[in-house]
């Protein structure tokens, strides 16, 4: 063996590596091993008395005579962990995140690129559509901006659609977000997200993935990506999902994992909602405001702990015709002059800011409405 499996960390790489390691294969390594390296060093009669499966003994074996899958993995992986920025995290490093520890199936290691100790604060999931409408990836872009400038961490996938839109919110309030790729970190997928998954790590964000980093993407990886997305968070909020989308597979390993789920309604003529509508049925929190989230999480909005909405300075090229009376979007459009998506735009966002509400007679100024 070319490599000093003594090393704790290289141990656990090992025996992430092993063949016939499933779900169950991991959590019980994770729960019986206290010494990886002693592990791979053991005797047949040792591996039997710690009551693990018959595959995995022989396994284990094959890796003490020099196992070529594993070596070529531990010798990709440290090449990849000489590069600025990247880490290998392990069940006994004191980085790996807790709440990720908690699920039935944690990974046995993390590669990450970027900043490590990003993973253990607290995140909220954000996942949806990969073919969302305007409004989708609009009110996903502006929740995710809201939330980070409340103190909580975006967490998605990366993948086109709602995931990119979720990122880059977080990225326009200049605040750090978690992207859990499926494929290995040096196989950006999709490629075009090369320039989102920079900038994610120039603004102290954090990619992270369980597979070796030259690892490409194939359909089965993603799901095992999905557990990852929903375990690293306190909540998964679902913005726009149709049916048969992965998004549904992610919220439901977020039950499994008991966290709390969210989801946002839509219009019943939208096919990408209707995987939302489902999970609203069968018990998600339903979702219209920021602050839904956070008040369900039990979390403060850092803003408003920070300065009462009331004596912000609100810059904004709207803000001059909202007044104490509503008024409706067609009126502010033609008063500002701008397209109508802007105004909407503008005024969802002034809205997760707190400074607009919406009535069933129009906008109008935080506090100052009553029906």
């Amino acid at each position: 063996m070319p490599f000093d499996l003594r090393d704790r960390r290289l141990a656990w790489l090992a025996l992430s590596l092993l063949d016939g390691l499933g779900p169950t294969g991991r959590r019980q390594l994770l729960e019986q091993v206290a010494d990886p390296p002693a592990l791979l060093g053991a005797d047949l009669l040792s591996l039997g008395a710690l009551g693990l499966p018959a595959r995995l003994q022989h396994a284990i074996l094959q890796c003490q005579q020099g196992n070529a899958k594993v070596l070529q993995g531990i010798e990709q992986s440290l090449a990849w962990l000489q590069q600025p920025d990247c880490h290998l995290l392990t069940p006994d490093d004191s980085r790996y995140p807790r709440l990720l520890r908690e699920i039935s199936d944690p990974p046995m290691v993390l590669f990450v690129r970027g900043n490590p100790q990003l993973l253990g604060d607290p995140q909220i999931a954000m996942v949806g559509t990969r073919h969302p409408g305007p409004h989708g990836a609009a009110t996903a872009r502006a929740f995710a901006r809201s939330f980070a400038e409340n103190g909580l961490t975006v967490t998605s996938g990366m993948a086109l659609g709602i995931d990119a839109a979720c990122h880059q919110g977080a990225l326009d309030a200049g605040e750090q977000t978690i992207a859990v790729w499926g494929t290995g970190l040096d196989n950006c997928y999709p490629r075009r997200h090369r320039r989102l998954a920079d900038s994610i790590v120039a603004e102290g964000g954090a990619l992270v993935s369980e597979q070796l980093p030259h690892t490409s993407p194939h359909a089965g990886l993603f799901p095992l990506r999905n557990r990852i997305i929903s375990g690293l968070s306190l909540g998964t909020l679902v913005v726009e999902a149709s049916l048969n989308s992965g998004s549904l597979i992610t919220a439901r390993l977020a039950m499994e994992q008991n966290r709390e789920v969210f989801a946002m309604p839509g219009s019943i003529h939208n096919p990408q909602a209707r995987g939302c509508h489902r999970l609203l049925r069968d018990g998600a929190t339903l979702v219209e405001t920021v602050q839904d989230v956070l008040q369900v999480l039990q979390l403060p909005l850092r803003a408003a702990l920070a300065e009462p909405a009331s004596t912000r300075q609100v810059n904004h090229p709207l803000w001059r015709w909202i007044g104490h009376d509503p008024v409706s979007a067609d009126w502010l459009a033609c008063q500002s002059e701008l397209p109508i998506h802007q105004v909407l735009q503008g005024l969802l966002q002034l809205e997760l800011d707190g400074h607009v509400q919406h009535s069933p007679h129009g906008y109008c100024r935080a506090g100052d409405f009553r029906p």
